[in-house]
């Protein structure tokens, strides 16, 4: 009775969706099946489980002050519902052909999300904010795929690349900023430093008790280079008391 069966291998990390007479029959984890099929009227698809990365370079778009630059992303998604996934393609081919029909529409919508959002901004906004581009998925992009079956676990933007000109640009802008805050900090050093002489100026001309330390420092440093004679007179005339 053999002859009658035919057998079907579902490899590990896949799902197996038999179908007969073109109609969804089951659905078949991981292992060896023998089903029967008189009249070889019985088909298995075989779906992967795992995530699968979709990589895309060398887009291009228009910023909103029309300078072009180019892009590229990377997606990483997974088939979450399987029989969802193949009423939403023709299954007259290889699995393989219809895997990249299916990323062929992940790449559209996710591009089409990604470039009109980097259209909404002009060229300098979209060299700052890059960091905040790297991860874009969204609700929206996110419902759009589930039509398909598919959930989007990861969208990131590779890079984001400029004309060499405008490159130019953006290192002079940014040589000058540095510029412009070491010119102020060294600004501010100056001024505190001048406010705290000039504190410490008003503060010796007012305290008799600083201008004796003074003069007794003086004549400590002097001393100090030799064997020398001092006369002094009244202290507090030379203290100004």
């Amino acid at each position: 009775m053999g002859i009658f069966k035919k057998r079907y291998q579902v490899k590990p990390n896949t799902v197996g969706f038999l179908y007969r007479d073109n109609k969804f029959e089951q659905k078949l984890a991981a292992g060896y099946y023998e089903v029967w099929d008189l009249k070889n009227r019985t088909e298995l698809f075989l779906l992967p489980q795992t995530s699968k990365l979709l990589t895309v370079v060398n887009q291009e778009v228009l910023t909103k002050d029309n300078v072009a630059l180019r892009f590229s992303f990377n997606v990483i998604y997974r088939i979450v519902d399987g029989q969802k996934f193949l009423d939403k393609f023709a299954l007259d081919r290889e699995m393989y052909a219809i895997i990249q029909e299916a990323e062929q529409r992940i790449y559209s919508i996710v591009q089409i999300y990604l470039r009109n959002r980097i259209a909404e901004m002009d060229s300098e906004t979209a060299n700052e904010k890059r960091n905040e581009l790297t991860d874009f998925k969204t609700g929206e992009m996110e419902k759009e795929v589930a039509e398909f079956g598919i959930t989007i676990e990861q969208a990131q933007l590779r890079d984001l690349t400029f004309p060499k000109s405008i490159q130019d640009l953006f290192a002079k802008h940014l040589e000058a900023k540095i510029r412009a805050k070491s010119e102020l900090e060294n600004a501010r050093t100056a001024v505190a430093t001048a406010r705290t002489l000039k504190n410490a100026s008003e503060l010796m001309k007012d305290d008799e008790n600083l201008k004796f330390f003074q003069i007794m420092e003086t004549i400590t440093k002097i001393a100090e280079k030799g064997k020398h004679t001092f006369m002094i007179g009244d202290i507090n005339q030379l203290t100004g008391k």
